[in-house]
């Protein structure tokens, strides 16, 4: 059942991407967007990757962020008469369908506190909790996990996170550098 959810899950993300290249309006093409991202982050928990999908949410919310911030003072398409209408039925018609996916994929998830260990027989957290002080020395489950077993996951993230909150910094911040000929 979780291969047909994410199936449909990869359909919602490519509408979404259909929608953010045929649209004319800016905005609209941001929160296409913005919505692709946050389906694949729910993809990501799907097949078994939250830290994946954790970082997924903070960079689409900071890309968000970024693009509103440089698509509203650029938009100026304004939609009148019939349009308005039909554009308020596709958005209730992409709410009903999202709000059925969320209440058919909950069913789905496993009860909260079950450990991954006992659902799948192979996972990776058994071999992190009984074999991690003799494979890496360190008597810290969490630091073994993040330092040895998954060192270069944890820099590609970290390095991914720095560049995000360095790039909306850039882009949010409130004053500008004095160019050389306004300081005279």
């Amino acid at each position: 059942m979780i291969v047909e959810l994410t199936a449909g899950l990869i359909l919602l993300m490519i509408a979404g991407a259909l929608v953010a290249i045929e649209t004319r309006n800016l905005l609209s093409a941001v929160v296409s967007v913005g919505a692709v991202g946050y389906l694949l982050s729910v993809a990501f928990l799907f097949l078994g990757a939250p830290d994946i999908a954790i970082t997924q949410i903070v960079v689409e919310i900071l890309c968000l962020v970024i693009l509103i911030r440089a698509t509203i003072s650029r938009d100026l398409t304004s939609i009148s008469g019939d349009r308005e209408l039909i554009g308020l039925l596709a958005s209730l018609a992409l709410l009903l369908v999202v709000t059925v996916v969320v209440i058919l994929t909950a069913a789905y998830f496993p009860e909260f506190g079950a450990a991954v260990m006992d659902r799948v027989a192979g996972a990776p957290s058994r071999t992190y909790l009984l074999d991690g002080l003799e494979k890496t020395g360190a008597a810290n489950s969490v630091t073994a996990v993040l330092l040895d077993f998954r060192a270069y996951d944890t820099l590609g993230e970290a390095t991914v996170l720095f560049c995000s909150i360095l790039g909306a910094l850039t882009v949010l911040r409130r004053r500008a550098r004095k160019k050389p000929e306004e300081d005279a």
